[in-house]
């Protein structure tokens, strides 16, 4: 076996790859740009290399300072993770032609599934269900439009090389396929170092299924069952589970066997996944083949008990499979929820900065539970616009679906971040969600349910009495202790009552808390609510057992109010005594600044072109300007006509948010 292996990768994958290695003995060589030198995964690692400015394109993406690295450390072989070089068939050359080992596919297998175009063909010609479309380079809009014309509307841009929904385009018509052919081409050639695109028909409503393959040297080839991939934002997977909820045992070894005759076509060998669309009458069409581990590979090991890194690594290293396609058996049931650092109330942008607090889940594994937390940050940590602003994978696994959904509601809300914007409101609002839960799905899910975008959920009243108890329970403690502090009033007694009146939203809650014993108890106007609760001043979270239910929220005492969160909600608690309430009615609502004569940045990014100058009359939709964040390209058009008054950003500047990029007259 290997004694040393390099990890040409950053985050929460480089760690994922360095803890296996090191189980097996093997020492882990781990790289780090200037803004990652003390990022976990450096710090995890046995040694670990300096290679490079922030940008990815001077660290991560140089091939040769990856191979000098190895060169340096003495590394045997190297595994790139996901993204980056991970299906860089130059790389893989590269480091054969050094005498070091690649822990993945050939670089011809690279190759031959790295370029959607080829891809397809190769697919076809293997028997392999795939899209109708256009199977060439789009070399201009000219060409493009005549292709989308024959083809019909809504068609899809890809980049042929690269994955993660880099790239991509959905394209409703004719007027909307210049912009989008050029923000595909940018947005893939930044990505990946290749402009190129193609068009296929895009299937509307399709789940977006995929199948994990693993083979080895020896012609042995087997399939690890699927994973459903449809919760997807912005063409990006952003809640995985296995099974899927939708396929039988017939159509998963239809599907499977496919994917293996995929494989087998281009003499694969490592782990791979074979990406396909089905739709609502359960014909299944193939999307690409990623020559890599993919993201979500952590919901196939729990169901399968397998560890595909390992396997990897064993592979790469000559030996053979031991595993024959009976043996394999999906056992209970999986999700992963890509934690990100985004701001879900703000249409999901980017969110970057400083982990004031970052406190995961306790991770667990039991035969009737698991809770994985696979993660490449740390509280003090910096979040960056140079990287992909995934903070971790949370994984449940339970023996139903069931289970494991509620599995996961209960860690996402001990799941504990601040100083940065993130996704847990959104992703719990998602598992409320009813079709989710009965498995009713598509690739439009979000775009059906959230087509204003997310402004929270709508709680039950029991759950807003819930939260109006523990809010009590909460000022109640603060406001005693405080009292102990400046010695003003004596201690509390064992049955003293209290009474408080909550806002929440636009109702009032009349609340009086007590303590029997070990209980807090709350009169919610006429509802009694009996709890044991677990918080002092300064906790973020609060937890009230209540009779039938566990709930567990966070709070945040601020100057207006109490900001409460809980499965999706946020809601501000305002709490008073009976004379304030009254009051309250008095109080005027703050102004608004009026920003409609602003193009304000929304996010922190790079600002990649201007469309406008001062002076300039412009008409509705009309592009002003693009901004690149965290590798996704923005483009920001007029809302309406108007006039620019001003310009006050040039390209190539780098913005914060809420920098005026545009005044208007």
């Amino acid at each position: 076996m290997f004694n040393k292996i390099l990890v040409a990768n950053r985050g929460e994958i480089a760690c994922r790859v360095i803890k296996s290695a090191q189980s097996m003995g093997i020492k882990a060589v781990a790289v780090y740009s200037d803004a990652d030198r003390y990022s976990p995964h450096a710090l995890l690692a046995d040694e670990a290399i300096h290679i490079g400015e922030s940008p990815a394109q001077s660290s991560y993406l140089d091939k040769e300072k990856i191979i000098s690295a190895m060169k340096v450390t003495g590394a045997e072989a190297v595994h790139p993770g996901y993204g980056f070089l991970s299906e860089n068939s130059d790389f893989a050359r590269e480091v054969e032609k050094n005498n070091f080992v690649f822990i993945g596919p050939p670089s011809s297998a690279i190759d031959s599934m790295g370029d959607k175009i080829s891809s397809k063909k190769i697919a076809e010609k293997a028997g392999v269900s795939i899209v109708p479309g256009f199977l060439g380079e789009i070399s201009d809009e000219k060409q493009g439009a005549k292709i989308a014309t024959d083809i019909g509307f809504p068609v899809l841009i890809k980049a042929s090389a690269g994955g993660g929904g880099k790239g991509m385009r959905v394209v409703s018509s004719e007027s909307e396929l210049k912009q989008s052919l050029i923000s595909s081409q940018n947005e893939a050639e930044k990505s990946f170092g290749d402009k190129r695109v193609f068009i296929e028909k895009y299937i509307t409503n399709p789940r977006h299924i995929e199948i994990q393959v693993l083979a080895d040297k020896f012609g042995n080839c087997i399939y690890l069952g699927e994973r459903e991939c449809s919760i997807q934002r912005r063409n990006q997977k952003v809640i995985e589970e296995a099974p899927s909820p939708f396929l039988d045992s017939q159509l998963r070894k239809k599907m499977g066997e496919q994917a293996v005759g995929l494989a087998k076509a281009v003499n694969y060998s490592s782990a791979g996944t074979v990406e396909f669309i089905v739709d609502e009458e359960k014909n299944f069409y193939f999307l690409e083949m990623n020559t890599r581990l993919q993201v979500e590979h952590p919901v196939t090991e729990l169901v399968t008990g397998l560890d595909l890194v390992e396997l990897m690594i064993k592979i790469s290293y000559g030996e053979q499979l031991k595993l024959s396609q009976e043996e394999i058996k999906l056992t209970g049931w999986a999700l992963e929820s890509r934690i990100y650092a985004e701001d879900p109330y703000r249409n999901f942008l980017p969110s970057t900065g400083r982990l004031t607090k970052f406190k995961p889940p306790q991770e667990l594994s039991s035969g009737d539970k698991v809770i994985r937390n696979d993660c490449g940050v740390n509280e003090g940590g910096e979040i960056s616009i140079y990287y992909d602003p995934m903070i971790s994978k949370l994984c449940t696994w339970g023996k139903t679906r069931e289970e494991a959904i509620s599995f996961m509601q209960e860690a996402l809300d001990e799941y504990q971040i601040e100083g940065i914007g993130q996704n847990i409101p959104f992703l719990q609002s998602v598992y409320r969600n009813r079709d989710f839960r009965k498995g009713n799905i598509s690739t439009a899910f979000i775009e059906n349910n959230y087509s204003e975008g997310f402004k929270g959920e709508t709680l039950s009243q029991e759950e807003y009495s819930q939260l109006a108890a523990l809010v009590t329970f909460a000022y109640h403690t603060k406001n005693l202790r405080d009292q102990a502090i400046s010695g003003r009033l004596d201690p509390f007694e064992e049955k003293a009552v209290e009474g408080f009146f909550i806002r929440f939203d636009d109702q009032w809650l009349a609340t009086k808390i007590q303590k029997y014993g070990d209980e807090q108890i709350v009169t919610v106007n006429d509802l009694q609510l009996r709890f044991v609760a677990s918080w002092k001043p300064g906790d973020t979270l609060i937890e009230g057992k209540f009779k039938k239910k566990n709930v567990v929220a966070r709070l945040s005492f601020q100057d207006q109010g109490i900001a409460v969160e809980y499965r999706g909600s946020l809601n501000t608690a305002i709490v008073c005594n009976e004379t304030e309430k009254e009051l309250f009615n008095f109080i005027k609502e703050p102004e608004v600044i009026d920003t409609s004569k602003f193009l304000l940045c929304p996010m922190p990014g790079l600002l990649v072109s201007m469309g406008v100058k001062e002076g300039d009359a412009i008409e509705e939709g009309q592009i002003l300007c693009s901004v690149e964040a965290m590798k996704m390209e923005n483009v920001f058009r007029a809302e309406k006509k108007g006039i620019v008054k001003k310009v006050n950003m040039a390209a190539g500047d780098s913005l914060a948010v809420d920098d005026i990029i545009i005044e208007f007259e």
